[in-house]
């Protein structure tokens, strides 16, 4: 009989992560989004769509991304919040990441209004209810009618139009009248290229632009507002290190990455066992059997990350080969393809040769963005945990700007 094994040690679930006979299960419940995208393949079908993606996740497109397409959009973002003095914290960052996703899934802007923005901001938080599904409170069949409307109005306003234009663009260029450089550097256009050698019907182009837009917005949005709250607290335990936050932007990426390591931005992972294992720790696993990740538990392992390890510490020293995030973004075939476009690269200035060519990642541009406009939690509307979720999210959290 099939059993349930969770794995709490960090040695355990790296081992667990690499073994490629463990399938993803963890959005089984949440397959009106999910179904037959990146994260939820496995075997030959994921080695294609991810060998296909990854020519959009290189470095010279991130860096593209962050010093020339980024800044640009978080400004124009945060700038009507900033005219206000306020605004939800929760908002604000999934508006913002949410524009940033649009860039990198594929998702035109036409209009730029802030109508526009709010109507994009709806559907992308019904596709977070969809692919959360199986931790929502609310009653299954009633979630999953309200995401497939959701996902057919989606497809109607922006999706059908933004792949009108990338389909005249790429004969526009079998015809010769554009260059390679004037095509859009999106997921959409990739696929869009490739749909035929992939065999990717329709509504399966639609379910994977909607999870990279979910994914980029959601996962980013969830570190950013987690991220600066972890600053705000350790600035009043630590006030020597507040001109930091404007002035050391590796300080920031650190701060990112103790966040990213703390508060994953699932709690678990899971897999199934196609084949019986044996883990060095001398675990038995037997096919059939669900192997749930505990992230929160492995990221805090002591052994790893010393005794303070279930403490925020943005000046923290790792052992050599371990991450600075743990193992949120995961390992191994399916670890988390946007993860350098979010949290950039572990710093090495002497090796990398200074700053010109380092990646911090859109969080930590985006949270040095909002110190540099002095936000400050609003005393006024303290933050409040999101009851539809037995995740730990916030519905809201107030921010002041003071700058």
């Amino acid at each position: 009989m099939a059993e349930t094994i969770v794995l709490t040690r960090y040695a355990d679930v790296l081992e667990a992560y690499r073994n490629k006979d463990f399938q993803q299960s963890l959005y089984d419940a949440g397959e009106v989004v999910m179904a037959d995208v990146l994260v939820t393949l496995h075997g030959d079908a994921h080695r294609a769509r991810r060998r296909l993606e990854n020519r959009l996740f290189r470095r010279d497109i991130h860096l593209q991304y962050e010093r020339a397409l980024f800044p640009a959009v978080i400004e124009d973002t945060v700038r009507p919040f900033v005219a206000e003095g306020r605004a939800d914290l929760v908002h604000l960052g999934h508006h913002l990441m949410m524009n940033l996703a649009a860039l990198t899934a594929g998702v035109d802007r036409p209009l730029g209004t802030p109508d526009e923005t709010s109507r994009l901001y709806r559907y992308l938080m019904k596709f977070i209810e969809g692919a959360t599904l199986g931790h929502s409170t609310r009653p299954k069949a009633e979630v999953e009618a309200e995401v497939r409307s959701a996902i057919a109005d989606f497809d109607t306003e922006f999706l059908d139009p933004s792949i009108a234009r990338r389909r005249a663009l790429i004969t526009r260029l079998a015809a010769g009248e554009i260059t390679e450089d004037e095509l859009p550097r999106d997921i959409l256009t990739v696929l869009l290229r490739n749909q035929d050698n992939l065999a990717l019907p329709p509504d399966v182009v639609t379910r994977e632009i909607a999870f990279f837009l979910l994914a980029g917005a959601h996962t980013s949005a969830t570190a950013f507002g987690r991220c600066l709250h972890a600053i705000w607290e350790w600035i009043a335990d630590h006030p020597d290190d507040e001109g930091l936050v404007t002035s050391d932007r590796l300080f920031v990426q650190r701060c990112v990455h103790e966040t990213i390591r703390l508060n994953p931005s699932s709690p678990t992972g899971m897999r199934r066992a196609l084949v019986d294992a044996r883990l060095r720790s001398g675990t038995e696993i037997h096919v059939g059997d669900t192997v749930v990740f505990d992230l929160i538990s492995a990221n805090r392992d002591p052994d790893v990350f010393g005794p303070d390890a279930a403490d925020f510490n943005p000046h923290r020293q790792l052992p050599e080969g371990v991450g600075p995030y743990g193992l949120s973004f995961g390992s191994g075939m399916h670890a988390c393809i946007g993860q350098e476009l979010a949290a950039g690269l572990v710093p090495d200035l002497e090796r990398d040769g200074g700053f010109d060519d380092h990646l911090f990642g859109l969080a930590t541009v985006a949270v040095q963005k909002l110190f540099d406009h002095g936000a400050r939690p609003d005393p006024a509307r303290p933050p409040v945990m999101d009851a539809n979720t037995r995740r730990p999210y916030w519905a809201s959290y107030g921010v002041v700007f003071t700058s």
